[in-house]
C-alpha cells in the first residue's frame, strides 16, 4: 500500500478510503493475508482511525476482509454458492448437497413475534431446533426452527427431551406434514454472541437474517430464523424467483 494522502472529495472521507483499500486488496495483498494493524494503516493514509475502521466494517460487510479471533483481519476468499431453496416440498432450507447438522432441541416459550406468527400464546412451549448449516466442511449459518406441537402430534415423549437426537426426531415428523408453501424475508442484522460463536465470527459482525415461514394445513406448521455469515454470503435472484447465498470458499484464490 502507498502512503499518498487522501485528497479532499465530496464523497465521505472513509468512503474513498475504502475504495482505496479495495484496489491494494486486488494488486498488493493475496487471499488470506493478514493487513497491517490500525495504526500503521491510519499513518500510512493519514486519516483518524475512527475513519479507518468505518473504511474496514464497509469492506467486511462487502465480504473484502474477514475478522478473526486471535487472528485479526485477513483478505477474504472468493465466494462460492449456497443455494437456499423454494420448493414448497423442501424442509430443510437448503439445496441439494447441502448439510444442516442437528445440534440441539429444547422446549420453551417462543418469542412474542414468533409465537405470534404460529398462533400460539405467547407462553406456550414450542419445540426449539437449533442446527447449523455446514457447506464445504464450514458452518455458514446457525438456524432456530420454531415448531409447535400441533405440528408433530406424532412426537414420542419418551424420547430423549433434548439435544441433537431430539432435534432430528423433530426435523423428522415435519417431513410428514405436506408442505403447502412458505414465506421468506431476509433482512441485515448483528451476530448474538451464540451465533457469533457457533459461525467463528465477533458478536455484533454483519449477518443476513433469513426468516421462513412454512405452511401446512392452512396454518403456519414452523418459523425458521437462520443467520447467515453477512461477510461471505451475498443473494442473487433467479428467473425461477429461488434464492442462492454464496460465501467465500476457502480453498479459491481471487483472481
Amino acid at each position: 500500500m502507498g502512503t499518498t494522502q487522501l485528497e479532499s472529495v465530496q464523497e465521505p472521507k472513509y468512503w474513498h478510503l475504502k475504495t482505496v483499500l479495495s484496489e491494494a486488496l486486488d494488486s498488493d495483498f493475496a487471499v488470506g493475508e493478514i493487513l497491517p494493524n490500525e495504526r500503521e494503516l491510519a499513518a500510512r493514509f493519514g486519516v483518524a482511525r475512527a475513519t479507518l475502521r468505518q473504511a474496514l466494517e464497509q469492506l467486511e460487510l462487502e465480504g473484502r476482509l474477514q475478522r478473526r479471533r486471535g487472528v485479526g483481519t485477513t483478505v477474504a476468499p472468493p465466494r462460492v454458492g449456497v443455494a437456499v431453496s423454494t420448493a414448497q416440498h423442501d424442509w430443510t432450507g437448503g439445496g441439494a448437497g447441502e448439510a444442516w447438522q442437528p445440534v440441539d432441541c429444547q422446549t420453551a416459550a417462543a418469542p412474542a413475534a414468533v409465537a405470534g406468527a404460529l398462533d400460539v400464546a405467547n407462553d406456550e412451549p414450542v419445540h426449539i431446533v437449533r442446527r447449523i448449516r455446514v457447506t464445504q466442511g464450514q458452518a455458514v449459518a446457525a438456524e432456530l426452527l420454531y415448531v409447535p406441537s400441533s405440528s408433530v402430534p406424532e412426537l414420542s415423549g419418551i424420547e430423549t427431551p433434548s439435544g441433537a437426537s431430539r432435534a432430528r426426531s423433530v426435523v423428522r415428523e415435519l417431513h410428514r406434514l405436506g408442505l403447502d408453501g412458505q414465506d421468506r424475508s431476509v433482512e441485515l442484522g448483528s451476530a448474538r454472541a451464540d451465533d457469533a460463536k457457533e459461525l467463528d465470527r465477533l458478536p455484533g459482525a454483519p449477518v443476513l437474517v433469513v426468516t421462513t415461514r412454512y405452511l401446512a394445513a392452512g396454518g403456519t406448521a414452523a418459523v425458521s430464523i437462520a443467520t447467515y455469515r453477512a461477510d461471505t454470503c451475498r443473494l442473487t435472484f433467479g428467473d425461477s424467483g429461488d434464492v442462492e447465498i454464496s460465501h467465500h470458499d476457502p480453498e479459491r484464490r481471487a483472481s
